[in-house]
C-alpha cells in the first residue's frame, strides 16, 4: 500500500514539475517520507490524490509555496480537521483554462449546427461557456485569435490543429456532477481558490472571472452518478436542440477519479451514444484514464493529457490549457 501511494506522490512530481515548485517539492518530499506515507494510507485510496491532500492542508491555514518541512508538520500534527476536510470534499476545479484546448476540439466536428454542451463531471459548470470568452493561439505562423470578449484564454499551439475563427454557438449547456457547487456559494468559492496551484495567480483571476460568469448565467447542473444518469440528460438535451444541432458530451481530468470497471462501462456507455450521428465525444484525460483512446496515437509526454474526438486519441494538452499539441487531423470527422 506504501508503494501505491509513494508511486502516486512521485507521479503528480511529473505533473508540478515546470508548474510549481512548490507542488514538486511537496510531492517528492512525501514520496521519500515514511511517518507521512503511513499518514495517507489510512486514507480511503480515492482520498489520497495529491491535490486534494495539499489543498486540505492549505485550507486550514498552511501558506504556499513553503518547505515541505511545514507541510509534514501539519500532516503529522493534524488533530483530525485536514483529515476531515479531505473526505467531505473533493478537487473540483474544473480548470476554465483547458477551454483553450478543448475548442479546438470542438470545432472539429463534422456539421455547422449550434452545439448542446453536456459536461460530464461538471462542478460548478465553470467549462460550458466556451462562448463567454475570447481564445488567443500561439503557433509557428503568428497569434491566431477567436471572440470578441476582453477576457482571453491562451494556448501554445503546435501542429495542423483545427483553429476557429469564431467561439461555439452554443444552444443548450447542462452536466452532472456527484456534488454539483453553486458558484454563488462563498465558501464553494474559497474552496475553489484553494484547489489552484501555489504561484499561479493567473489561474486564480481566471478562475474569479469563471465563477461571475456562472453566478449570472446559472448553469444546469444534475446531481447524480454519470454512469446512470448521462443516458437520459443526453435524450433530453436532444429532444431540446434544434435539427441541426449536434450533442458534445465532454470532459477534462474526471473520468481518471473512477476505478477501473467504472471507467470501462463508461467508455463503452459513450460507444452506445456515439451511434447516434447528432452525438460527439471530447475526452480530455490522463494517458492511463481511457487506453482504447491514448492506444490510438502516439505515447504523450510526460506530464500530458491525450485529448480524444469521438474516442480517437488527437492530440496532446498541458493540464492547465496551456499547450496543445494536434498531431493528427486525420482522425477526425
Amino acid at each position: 500500500m506504501l508503494e501505491d501511494v509513494q508511486a502516486t506522490y512521485r507521479h503528480f512530481a511529473v505533473y508540478a514539475a515546470g508548474n510549481s515548485p512548490c507542488f514538486e517539492q511537496w510531492a517528492l518530499g512525501v514520496a521519500d517520507d515514511l511517518a507521512v506515507l503511513r499518514w495517507l494510507a489510512r486514507l480511503p485510496e480515492p482520498k489520497r490524490q495529491p491535490n486534494l491532500v495539499f489543498a486540505a492542508a492549505r485550507w486550514h491555514g498552511l501558506t504556499a509555496p513553503a518547505p515541505y518541512a511545514e507541510l509534514r508538520a501539519a500532516l503529522l500534527g493534524d488533530t483530525g480537521r485536514i483529515r476531515r476536510t479531505i473526505l467531505e470534499r473533493a478537487t473540483q476545479t474544473n480548470e476554465v483554462g483547458r477551454l483553450a484546448t478543448l475548442v479546438p476540439a470542438f470545432a472539429s466536428l463534422p456539421g455547422d449546427g449550434p452545439l448542446g454542451l453536456l459536461e460530464v463531471g461538471a462542478s460548478a459548470g465553470l467549462c460550458l461557456y466556451p462562448d463567454r470568452w475570447s481564445y488567443a493561439w500561439g503557433t509557428d505562423d503568428g497569434t491566431r485569435t477567436a471572440g470578441s470578449e476582453a477576457r482571453t484564454l491562451y494556448a501554445d499551439v503546435s501542429g495542423p490543429a483545427p483553429l476557429p475563427d469564431d467561439v461555439p454557438l452554443v444552444a443548450w449547456r447542462g452536466g452532472i456532477d456527484l456534488n454539483p457547487l453553486d458558484a454563488a456559494d462563498p465558501e464553494t468559492r474559497r474552496w475553489l481558490l484553494t484547489l489552484v496551484w501555489p504561484e499561479h495567480e493567473d489561474r486564480r483571476a481566471r478562475l474569479e472571472e469563471a465563477l461571475g460568469i456562472a453566478r449570472r448565467e446559472r448553469p444546469d447542473l444534475r446531481r447524480g452518478d454519470l454512469l446512470h444518469e448521462l443516458p437520459d440528460l443526453a435524450a433530453e438535451a436532444l429532444a431540446e436542440l434544434p435539427g441541426d444541432g449536434r450533442l458534445l458530451v465532454f470532459h477534462s481530468a474526471v473520468i481518471t477519479y473512477l476505478d477501473v470497471p467504472g471507467r470501462e462501462r463508461f467508455a463503452a456507455l459513450m460507444q452506445d451514444l456515439l451511434t447516434d450521428p447528432r452525438v460527439h465525444w471530447v475526452s480530455n484525460e490522463r494517458p492511463r484514464t481511457l487506453p482504447a483512446v491514448t492506444g490510438s496515437g502516439p505515447p504523450p509526454p510526460p506530464g500530458r493529457y491525450v485529448l480524444g474526438v469521438d474516442g480517437r486519441a488527437v492530440g496532446h494538452t498541458h493540464q492547465h490549457g496551456r499547450g496543445l499539441h494536434w498531431w493528427a487531423p486525420s482522425s477526425v470527422g
